[in-house]
């Protein structure tokens, strides 16, 4: 059986000047999208609103990935355009935030750039995109796969990653007997406390780390503090997903 499943890669830091470069200009494409539908929605206020959709955006910014200057290609802009009409459509708001581009700026956008499976190809260890060699840390193996839809992020430690989508082939695994179910019930002191009577409490990561995040911040050690966030958060991550993992091959039905 077939899926789509997405892989998560590190890019080699020496390119994150090109990728910055880059997540301006899709920050201007989001940032031009943006202020057109508002501009849109007040100036014919008497009639009825109109939404624009990804293809209407895509139409008003043909032509900007040809202005000097500017390092995204066009399937750059189309999908920056399909998915600001994506997020509008599904949070309903008349706008969306806008996309800082200013990394001194308390309210940056960590960069994102996303790109179509035809704008980008694996070959002798690297991701060749819009004109680029990407040198990655390649563990999964991509010349195994067929490389789909994706997206190049930064975290708040300026690192990069690129997450793209891959068809995989798994087995077909034989479901468990349909009485084995469990109810799971969310809560704030346990993560969650199931019908069967057991608990789920990961460890309080956070607390484990605590005194050399104090260290760091009243030595005001900028790196560090991000980095030990960083950790705490993917220690939670990892905690979960083993977690919920388990549930999901010994039960049939999981009733929230």
């Amino acid at each position: 059986m077939e899926t789509v499943k997405t892989l998560k890669l590190r890019i080699k830091d020496k390119h994150a000047k090109a990728m910055l470069a880059m997540a301006r200009d899709v920050n201007t494409v989001w940032n031009f999208c943006n202020e057109t539908q508002y501009r849109s929605l007040k100036r014919y206020c008497n009639r009825p609103k109109v939404w624009l959709s990804g293809f209407d955006l895509q139409k008003l910014t043909a032509g900007f990935s040809k202005c000097e200057g500017v390092r995204v290609d066009s399937r750059t802009v189309q999908e920056t355009c399909k998915e600001f009409a994506t997020r509008l459509k599904q949070f309903k708001r008349q706008k969306l935030n806008w996309r800082v581009s200013n990394r001194k700026s308390p309210k940056y956008s960590l960069g994102w750039v996303p790109f179509k499976g035809e704008g980008i190809k694996y070959k002798n260890g690297q991701l060749h995109f819009n004109g680029l060699q990407i040198g990655l840390w390649d563990s999964y193996g991509l010349s195994k796969y067929e490389l789909g839809a994706g997206s190049f992020n930064e975290d708040s430690r300026g690192r990069w990653y690129v997450n793209i989508a891959v068809k995989v082939e798994v087995e077909e695994k034989r479901v468990p007997d349909g009485s084995d179910v469990i109810g799971i019930d969310l809560g704030l002191k346990a993560l969650a406390t199931y019908s069967d009577g057991e608990k789920f409490e990961p460890k309080r990561f956070y607390r484990e780390s605590e005194q050399a995040l104090g260290i760091a911040q009243r030595a005001n050690k900028k790196r560090r503090v991000k980095a030990i966030h960083a950790k705490i958060a993917n220690q939670r991550k990892d905690a979960i997903h083993k977690e919920t993992s388990a549930l999901v091959k010994r039960h049939a039905g999981i009733f929230v």
